[in-house]
């Protein structure tokens, strides 16, 4: 069965490729269900992060987000099992106003040293929508079964 691209919805973000990542491809989704676009490391050599060490790798590309969207920028789940390498602050969020180069805050939450090479899949990034929230200051809030049940209520 071939996916239907044809009935996927698709919005158009425009991609500037900075000179540090004209070798490189642009973010690509890497199966056809993916939710999320990989994107490479831009970095002229190769980078050690050691355990417990933050490490900020640049992208080498800009966009330009249309307004109502955000991108969320993911760990990538075999670099976050395999070896502790996550996101600082995942997800991190990419506003529609910011147009400078996207850069990803990598932490190594493992045991050993991790090494990164030009062009290594280091995150996944995803188009979100992202509607504006308007506050309605209430007296009272609607009763649920949960009501004030906080972590591990359950169980």
């Amino acid at each position: 069965m071939t996916y239907p691209y044809h009935n996927i919805k698709k919005i158009k973000v425009q991609i500037l490729r900075l000179s540090n990542a004209k070798d490189l491809p642009l973010p690509k989704y890497m199966t056809s269900y993916a939710s999320g676009a990989d994107i490479f490391a831009a970095i002229k050599e190769e980078l050690t992060i050691e355990p417990g060490e933050i490490k900020l790798i640049p992208t080498g590309f800009c966009v330009a987000i249309p307004k109502g969207y955000e991108i969320q920028i993911r760990p990538r789940s075999g670099l976050a099992i395999k070896h502790g390498i996550t996101i600082v602050n995942a997800p991190g969020t990419i506003d529609a106003d910011y147009r400078g180069e996207i850069k990803v805050g990598l932490i190594n939450l493992g045991s050993k040293s991790f090494t990164i090479k030009r062009g290594d899949r280091i995150a996944q990034m995803v188009l979100s929508p992202c509607p504006r929230i308007y506050w309605e200051e209430v007296i009272k809030l609607p009763e649920t079964q949960r009501a004030e049940g906080g972590f591990g209520h359950t169980g």
